[in-house]
Formats: C-alpha cells, structure tokens, sequence
C-alpha cells in the first residue's frame, strides 16, 4: 500500500463522517438518538462524523436505515467508503510513539494538495533536519528514553517525504523571524537547519517566506496555525490547530475564513520568497 492509498483513506473516512452528518442533521435526528440505535454513546456519533475513527459496516447500516437512506446505489456507495476508509496508513507502523489525536493529521497532511502554515516557536516539521529535529524532541521530552527519541525523529523525516512525492502538494510556509532566531542544539545544528531552508524554498512546489521582527505586530496573533486544502471537491478546507494533547480541527466556513483572512495577511506582509532566502542567508552569516 502506497502513502497516497493510506492518507485517501483519511479522508474517506471524514467524507463518510460528512456525509452521515449531513443525513442525521436533514432528518432532525440527535446524535443521542443515532448512538443509541447502533448501541453507542453520542460521542462515539460525534467521533465518527469528524471521521476520527474507523466504521463498522454494520454501525454504518443501520445509521443509513434510521436516516431513511433506502436507495441501494446510494446505501451501497456509502458502504463502499466505509470498507475503503478502514485501511490502515502507514503511521501506524509508529503507534508506539504517536498520540492517537495526531494520527488524523498526518493522513490528511498526506492527502492534501495544499499546506500552508504560520509557525512561530519552531521550524515546521515538515522543514526540519534530522539534526534540528532531534533537538526539537529531546527538548520537548526531557525525559523520554534516546530510543524514542529516535522513533519520533524518523516519524517526523517519514512525513516529510510527502513533499518530494508524485503527488507533492504546494507548501507554503510563512516562518517568525523568531522560529529562526531561537536555538535548538548546537550552532552547527542551526546552521544546517538554515542551510535546509534556503533549499528547499528553492523547490518549485515550496513556497517560504519570513515573518520579520522589524514588521512589528502581524495578522498572527493568536500563535501557529495549519490550513490543508485537498483535491476532492466534497471535502472542505481545514484548520488544524495543535495543543499540548489533543489538537483542533476547525471546518465551519465562517472560522476557516478568519483563519484564511489571517493567512493571506501574512503572505502579503511577509518579505516575498526572494527576499526571505536574503533574510536567511543573512542569520546564516551571523550564526
């Protein structure tokens, strides 16, 4: 099974997740209600409509029958989704090391054909090094054994192969002047991590751009944020917000559109491409 094959099964799954949500809300049916037919718990309903867990062909069955879904073809294409979305991605592989709640994440970064990111703490994981990224982690886990260490390390360079794949989405990254400024291991280790950007910026599906200090206060206020945009014209735009343990995903319009608002600011306020490789080839100097 490709990475491409396990990350479309994400999205089946938050497809299908939709869609049963949209078929409950058309008939006023509580999410109480439809737990109880499939002998679950309204959470479960809600898990399953965000598409954060797997589906039972039954489970899927019976909702389709109390939403009044008779139509074979229609119960049948439904069905189908369920059987595709169960396939396990790659990731798991790494399920020693990877909190089930970033699971969801890594099959949608997958499938997406446009990332764009706003990253103020740290370089995104998606734009790490392996030296900078194992700084990241020992730093973050202070406590954690040097072999996990390493698993997360290699989680986090097996993602990254998803921008040099066939079907590579379009990056943008928009980088705080801070996330370059503050040192995570050794000076060599931040001299490579620049050396990568000026890079891979270089890349044609890659867009960077540095958010500098002499801006002054900017459109991202409220801390890093993640938008993912996908091919399948059924699946809305994403907002993927992390915390300490558990992350946000918001899909509502009205908030993707501030999120979206904010995004565009920072693209127009930031340095363009060209001159941000300027603004790294300049810390370069100074490191």
């Amino acid at each position: 099974m490709t990475a491409a094959e396990s990350s479309g099964s994400v999205v089946r799954r938050i497809l299908l997740g939709s869609q049963l949500r949209r078929l409950r809300e058309s008939r006023g049916i509580t999410r109480e209600a439809a737990g109880y037919s499939i002998r679950a718990s309204e959470s479960k309903i809600s898990r399953m409509e965000l598409g954060r867990v797997s589906f039972k062909a039954r489970d899927v069955e019976d909702l389709l029958t109390l939403y009044g879904v008779t139509d074979e073809a229609e119960r049948e294409s439904l069905l189908n989704l369920a059987r595709e979305a169960n396939v396990a991605g790659w990731w798991h592989s790494y399920g020693d090391v990877l909190p089930g709640w970033f699971q969801t994440y890594i099959g949608l970064e997958g499938a997406a054909s446009l990332i764009r990111i706003y990253e103020v703490q740290f370089v995104h994981g998606l734009l790490q090094t392996e030296a900078y990224a194992h700084a990241v982690v020992s730093r973050g886990m202070p406590n954690s054994a040097c072999a996990e260490v390493d698993r997360r390390v290699a989680l986090r360079l097996e993602r990254q192969k998803v921008l040099v794949s066939e079907r590579a989405p379009r990056f943008h990254a928009v980088l705080d002047e801070a996330a370059l400024r503050r040192p995570y291991g050794e000076r060599d280790v931040m001299r490579g991590q620049l050396k990568h950007l000026i890079e891979i910026s270089e890349q044609p599906n890659v867009t960077l751009q540095v958010m500098p200090f002499s801006y002054g206060g900017h459109a991202g206020e409220s801390g890093a944020f993640t938008m993912l945009r996908f091919p399948e014209s059924d699946l809305s735009d994403l907002v993927y917000l992390e915390q300490l343990t558990s992350a946000l995903y918001l899909d509502k319009p009205e908030e993707v559109a501030l999120y979206e608002r904010a995004m565009e600011r920072l693209q127009e306020e930031s340095p363009g491409p060209e001159e941000s490789r300027d603004l790294l080839r300049g810390l370069l100097q100074l490191s």
